[in-house]
């Protein structure tokens, strides 16, 4: 557990701010969560069987005899707060930043604390809050100037669609135990997925001719998937499917992802995260979809060439009709790129009526709503609803747009 002296202080401090900026230009809202929680918690929600829970948790028992954990992750105890306080009732996007806890071996990269920045979405099931928890990462990356980072994704299905798989993978690699390593072996009975992330050559080779978990994917999931991709690759974001990539904890499904940064390391990884649908029903909570990632200050800071300007956003963006939401994610990306960051420019997903997205664009407390519509799309025009004032509702051209917000917000 290290100090954070002046001269690396100010790395860190850089990369939080920054992510705090952009996180609240998208509109996620931060909570402050305990550093202590039950230690049933983290095992009913990572995983009994997850090498964070048998190895690298600090588990002790307070003066009542009551088993605490220092947090090792922040999935778990936001998911926990979201339920105890009921949010859950409506769309959440989430931030959280602080030091996490875990027992490891310390060497470059890896810490016994050390500093992560984490975002939870929830009640949102598509495949475009995906999409935007990968476009909030990848803007902090371009704002803090790290390049040649790597994005890597894959879906885990359904849990029946793992377990089905799980039993497939076990089934034939029973009579290749003696070629798996020693971790391998004892995942075998009780998490054989994470067999599939060994870091081991001989497991690595032999995982290569296993069966595939992209053979046994539900057809829902392998949907959402394509979707993602389709929305990922609409917005320019470079990708790499990865058919191993499975994650450590056992509460993920469906979409799943990684950034590597370009060095041979097993903390290659600055930043992860996925889908969770199940876990809010795991804890106890109303079933509810719900993704989001977390990312390492302390890797980012081994990776930051130079500080960046930093800004942030005000405007909704309702997005109406599957025609229209290729032109909407174009024009707000163009827009984040013109706009001072003093603003909010949250763009509306999981779908919704117009009535429903306009119910949203005026509780977010947006100034402005842009109405991106079939009509819209065939005119080349967008729709400006003013949601404070009394100027009502009118259409501008691309070309206009920027002067008409400049006009509003005086930048």
């Amino acid at each position: 557990m290290h100090d954070a002296l002046p001269a690396q202080n100010s790395l860190l401090r850089t990369i939080e701010t920054c992510c705090a900026e952009i996180l609240d230009s998208f509109g996620y809202r931060e909570i402050r969560l305990p550093l202590l929680e039950k230690t049933e918690l983290f095992k009913r929600s990572i995983g009994d069987y997850t090498d964070i829970v048998t190895k690298e948790m600090y588990t002790f028992e307070d003066r009542n005899g009551d088993s605490l954990t220092l947090r090792p992750e922040g999935t778990a105890g936001c998911v926990r707060a979201a339920i105890e306080h009921g949010l859950l009732g409506s769309q959440q996007r989430l931030w959280y930043a602080g030091p996490f806890f875990r027992h490891e071996r310390p060497q470059k990269g890896r810490l016994r604390q050390f500093n992560q920045v984490g975002a939870e979405t929830f009640a949102m099931a598509g495949p475009d809050i995906d999409c935007e928890l990968i476009a909030v990462t990848a803007l902090i990356f371009d704002k803090l100037n790290i390049a040649d980072l790597t994005l890597k994704i894959n879906t885990l299905g359904t849990a029946d669609a793992r377990q089905h798989y799980s039993q497939v993978l076990v089934d034939w690699l029973e009579p290749r135990v003696q070629h798996l390593d020693e971790d391998s072996r004892k995942r075998l009975q009780h998490n054989p997925l994470r067999i599939c992330d060994s870091k081991d050559p001989q497991t690595q080779q032999l995982m290569q001719e296993a069966p595939r978990l992209d053979a046994y994917i539900d057809n829902e999931s392998q949907l959402h998937f394509d979707k993602l991709k389709s929305l990922l690759d609409d917005r320019g974001i470079d990708y790499q499917y990865d058919p191993f990539l499975v994650r450590g904890l056992d509460y993920y499904n469906k979409t799943v992802f990684e950034w590597l940064a370009p060095i041979e390391s097993a903390q290659a990884t600055v930043c992860a995260g996925g889908r969770y649908d199940e876990l809010v029903a795991m804890m106890g909570g109303k079933a509810t979809p719900a993704a989001g990632f977390a990312l390492g200050v302390e890797r980012l800071a081994l990776l930051l060439a130079e500080t960046p300007d930093l800004k942030t956003a005000d405007i909704y963006v309702v997005v109406v009709g599957d025609a229209a939401e290729r032109d909407a994610y174009r024009l707000t990306d163009r827009l984040r790129n013109a706009l001072p960051l003093s603003l909010t420019l949250i763009v509306n997903c999981d779908g919704g009526s117009f009535k429903t997205q306009m119910r949203r664009a005026d509780k977010s407390g947006a100034t402005l709503a842009l109405i991106i519509g079939a009509d819209e799309v065939k005119e080349g025009v967008i729709s400006i609803k003013d949601l404070r004032g009394d100027t009502g509702q009118y259409k501008k051209s691309e070309a206009e747009l920027l002067s008409c917000i400049r006009s509003y917000f005086s930048f």
